[in-house]
């Protein structure tokens, strides 16, 4: 499948995404929280315009046909998008069309390369990014996961990774923090509650929610509030969510550790309840995993 150059996805930058993980478990491949991506996907379409007729029974299936046909895949990208050329911002061509992709985003990546992927840090250098806020509501809802809402976090990211540091969380037009390109934030205060950025300003993370509710099942106190960037420098534990990343435990702010230890006590206990739970060996979440089928 080819894209044309100056189709109105690449010149526009309006391609709508979603991401998500597959693992092995003891009924084989499994999608994780496939629902929520599926829900997802089709609000982001509606937020910018792109009318599917696709069902979400149809996208369902044509996902798990995908990961079956990919034996190994580790990773689902599915992506919507006008591919006609379109000289106007807004396409007199409204077919969209829908792409699927299974695969292990480590092996593509080695192999494209043609060497070995570099590590990923097990815990994180965060830095705030105080200069660039987060996209504004009233532009591009945070709420999209469309291509052009990642172009200013690329950048920024890029000048933090010359500096040093692993990964940014930006904040939004008021000053309060936000999120990381491709992450939610969670931070655990001095009291010991795990906080996190209102959902107003952020990206609706699949992992996000996974993480709320698995707090409440571990009768760990949380809270969506807003957080100012001293909040985060002064927390006794944080750490970043997404489907890549998982839990993510971040070690250091703006080059100042956090916490005694990294990762913390609520961090780890989060961090592992997770991964069984995305596993299959966790039974009352074993709802949140779709197997794909022989």
């Amino acid at each position: 499948m080819t894209v044309h150059v100056l189709s109105h996805a690449i010149q526009r930058g309006s391609l709508v995404f979603d991401y998500m993980s597959v693992h092995d478990t003891p009924r084989g491949a499994a999608v994780f929280r496939l629902e929520p991506h599926i829900e997802r996907f089709f609000h982001s379409c509606g937020l910018m315009g792109l009318p599917l007729s696709q069902s979400h029974d149809q996208l369902r299936a044509a996902i798990c046909e995908t990961v079956r046909a990919n034996p190994g895949a580790k990773a689902v990208k599915m992506s919507a998008y006008f591919a006609s050329i379109e000289i106007d911002v807004v396409p007199i061509d409204t077919h969209v069309t829908i792409a699927i992709a299974a695969y292990d985003p480590k092996a593509d990546i080695s192999d494209r390369l043609a060497r070995p992927s570099p590590p990923r840090p097990q815990h994180l250098k965060l830095w705030i990014e105080k200069e660039r806020a987060n996209r504004r509501e009233d532009i591009l809802s945070p709420q999209a996961k469309v291509s052009a809402n990642y172009a200013s976090p690329m950048t920024a990211k890029a000048r933090a990774k010359a500096a040093g540091y692993d990964e940014i969380v930006l904040v939004d037009e008021d000053g309060f923090l936000a999120e990381g390109p491709t992450t939610n934030l969670f931070l655990v205060s001095p009291a010991g509650e795990l906080l996190t950025p209102a959902a107003e300003k952020v990206l609706h993370g699949v992992t996000r929610s996974s993480i709320l509710e698995l707090a409440k099942a571990e009768g760990i106190p949380c809270r969506e509030t807003q957080l100012v960037p001293d909040a985060l420098l002064g927390a006794a534990e944080a750490f970043l969510t997404g489907t890549s990343a998982g839990v993510w435990p971040v070690e250091s702010v703006d080059g100042v550790e956090l916490g005694e230890v990294c990762p913390g006590p609520i961090s780890t206990r989060l961090r592992d309840r997770f991964r069984r739970v995305a596993t299959g060996e966790d039974a009352e979440f074993a709802h949140w995993l779709t197997p794909v089928g022989a």
